[in-house]
């Protein structure tokens, strides 16, 4: 599979710094502001180096350096994608004028009023927009709505930023506190009062299969899974990048544990997913 790399650039005070959070959030591996002199040294890492950091990578430049970094990753069999932020120049005064930082441009002394050095930076552009990439005026989008944008675009194996860890515990031992939804099946068949089940754990095919196959765990996880359906879409929806959900037990070993391998197995095809089993020796 060629490495893929996604080069950001644009005009200053569009959000190329929370365009690189969000790639980052999907699984990139971001390098904002990357020295142009050292375009040699990472073209020898990715094309004979073994870090898989590599395979996924995002970079981003001003639009100076911008011609330079596209021509020399152009020479690689890499996927090259370009990704160029916008906006009005109305948008880009109110920005500058809000934070109070000072324009590249006018650091580097090739101009000498903020709105001279956004009327260079938007002749630039104008020139980069006629090559192939994609370009996001971020005049009127929030961080959430950029995100939801890049996704469509960006997504890593077609899967969205949004993770979800599932971790499984006993209420004997406490809840976990980084949980946002937690649910209780201490109601479930519990598999402690079989001997035969009682040292093994729902990681056993055995327990697994006694907990899974009763008629009211199919009953549970028949109506717990539209509602994480609904809710997993409007945390994304909400630009909620993690989600923890817990599955409580008495022990934290048997039923807990089953149900959060069937929800790891589950939405790991849509997701990217974690579980932790806290509880389990």
């Amino acid at each position: 599979m060629k490495h893929r790399i996604i080069l950001v650039s644009g005009m200053s005070g569009a959000g190329k710094t929370t365009a690189m959070g969000i790639l980052e959030d999907m699984g990139y591996h971001c390098m904002d502001q990357f020295p142009v002199k050292l375009l040699p040294n990472l073209l020898e890492m990715i094309a004979h180096g073994s870090d898989t950091r590599f395979h996924n990578l995002a970079l981003s430049t001003n639009l100076v350096d911008f011609n330079e970094f596209k021509n020399t990753l152009g020479v690689l069999d890499i996927d090259l994608q370009i990704l160029i932020l916008e906006s009005s120049n109305q948008e880009l005064l109110k920005r500058y004028k809000f934070t109070r930082r000072t324009h590249p441009m006018l650091l580097s002394n090739i101009a000498t009023t903020l709105e001279d050095g956004i009327q260079i930076e938007r002749e630039r552009l104008s020139k980069l927009k006629e090559q192939n990439c994609l370009v996001v005026d971020t005049s009127f989008l929030n961080a959430t709505e950029l995100k939801q944008r890049l996704n469509k675009v960006f997504a890593i194996n077609n899967r969205a930023s949004f993770s979800i860890s599932f971790i499984s515990f006993g209420y004997k031992n406490g809840l976990p506190m980084d949980a946002d939804l937690l649910f209780d099946v201490r109601f479930l068949p519990n598999p402690y009062w079989i001997e035969a089940l009682r040292s093994k754990s729902g990681n056993d095919k055995e327990v697994y299969d006694y907990v899974m196959s009763d008629k009211e765990t199919k009953r549970f996880i028949n109506k717990l899974k539209p509602f994480l359906d609904y809710a997993f879409k409007q945390y994304i929806k909400e630009g909620k990048n993690h989600f923890t959900v817990g599955i409580g037990c008495t022990g934290g070993m048997h039923r807990s544990v089953s149900i959060v391998n069937w929800l790891f197995e589950e939405y790991g095809k849509k997701y990217h997913c974690f579980k932790e089993h806290r509880d389990l020796e």
